[in-house]
């Protein structure tokens, strides 16, 4: 469990989870991957998991966000709004609620339609946060933006693409042709242009060489520094050191004997 004295609620409290699955294809019991999976995160934190591959850490991940079911216990991930919802109680409406509002999630890999160009699926991102962020000011979803807004959003983009080194001869071009580095500064792009209280973050450097995971740092430092509690996964410990402000081991969620 976390003791830092944070005067300030948790954005993501983890209280006694377990995951389980049932391996058909061997026998009909479930096969345990976590137990009493209990920590807190808060705004500013960068908070690594660390273990060897097999431990379970993307599956944390994955239930925070909802893709993968809790099998017990609770996972209380904070709104805008200052509400609470439980994401282990399966609910969709309040999973897809908590996405929209608080969560952004760097997985291992880029999953988009395959036949929209990269800008454009920055763009709609872009797009899509800026309109809710319109209606809850506003109280109703009659908001059509001008011209001139939108053309302020492709600026910044345009300027979220360049400095991810994403050459403009690709924008637009479908991810699925672009290299494994290329398709994850598109991930981060996404994420990043428009910063939610939560970032999940998978191995945010797989796939980078050393100038473009030092940008992908810069940008997920400046974040946290605004407040984003930063949840991650770093196997690249020059990464990790530069990111992180406190780790927790996967030993201790382990199945018992």
């Amino acid at each position: 469990m976390n003791t830092s004295n944070h005067q300030e609620r948790p954005m993501i409290e983890l209280q006694s989870v377990s995951k389980r699955f049932f391996m058909h294809q061997r026998s009909s019991e479930p096969f345990d991957i976590l137990q009493n999976v209990s920590f807190t995160v808060f705004p500013g934190e960068c908070v690594a998991l660390e273990g060897p591959s097999g431990m379970g850490k993307s599956s944390i991940l994955k239930m925070i966000y909802g893709n993968y079911k809790i099998s017990s216990g609770s996972a209380f991930v904070r709104l805008n709004s200052n509400e609470t919802v439980d994401v282990a109680l399966g609910n969709t409406r309040e999973i897809l609620r908590a996405r929209v509002e608080s969560i952004n999630y760097v997985s291992q890999f880029l999953r988009v339609i395959p036949r929209i160009g990269a800008f454009d699926l920055v763009m709609q991102e872009a797009l899509f946060q800026a309109k809710f962020k319109k209606i809850g000011e506003i109280g109703h979803a009659s908001w059509v933006p001008d011209p001139s807004f939108v053309k302020a959003l492709e600026e910044e983009v345009k300027a979220m693409m360049d400095r991810l080194n994403i050459a403009p001869r690709l924008w637009h071009l479908p991810p699925s042709t672009f290299s494994g580095g290329e398709q994850q500064r598109i991930n981060i792009a996404k994420s990043l242009i428009n910063p939610k209280p939560i970032l999940l973050l998978d191995e945010p450097s797989a796939s980078l060489d050393e100038n473009n995971a030092a940008v992908v740092v810069e940008l997920i430092k400046e974040v946290r520094q605004k407040g984003t509690a930063i949840l991650g996964i770093f196997h690249d410990s020059n990464v990790k050191n530069e990111l992180m402000t406190r780790s927790i081991s996967m030993q201790e969620f382990q199945p018992k004997p």
